[in-house]
């Protein structure tokens, strides 16, 4: 997942019950490859139902990769609205591809479109509670 001698940081999201879901959704949009582990054969006790729960996935697109789990049981979430993801788009379209197809069922509390610094940007809360903000500067 990370190159030696390369640091990197990655947004690790935590849902409870709907990671697949997401990251599937995540995956869909984003163009990504996803790679999900389960709680099911890990030495992890879990109850029964919660088996097929993800334990460890991640939606790799581009140079960017995006991780997450769902929560153990009993452990609640709340996601806050103090963090976002921020994608730095190469193009226009790809940033307009990103930020329609991310942000439907969603919030959007900034339109994506031209900006004061010269950028084009916008910011959603996506079906999923999680914050997300794209960005493409202008060339």
């Amino acid at each position: 997942m990370q190159e030696k001698n390369r640091t990197t940081a990655n947004p690790y999201l935590t849902f409870c019950g709907n990671c697949r879901e997401a990251l599937t959704f995540y995956k869909e949009s984003l163009n990504g490859e996803m790679e999900l582990m389960i709680y099911d054969g890990s030495p992890i006790k879990v109850p029964e139902d919660y088996k097929s729960k993800i334990m460890h996935g991640s939606v790799k697109f581009d140079d960017a990769v995006i991780m997450a789990s769902d929560c153990m049981p009993g452990q609640e979430i709340n996601h806050g609205n103090g963090s976002a993801i921020l994608i730095n788009a190469k193009s226009l379209d790809e940033g307009e591809a990103f930020f329609s197809q991310l942000s439907e069922g969603g919030k959007i509390s900034m339109p994506f479109e031209d900006t004061f610094w010269g950028a084009r940007f916008g910011m959603f809360t996506d079906k999923f509670g999680i914050n997300w903000m794209v960005s493409v500067e202008e060339k």
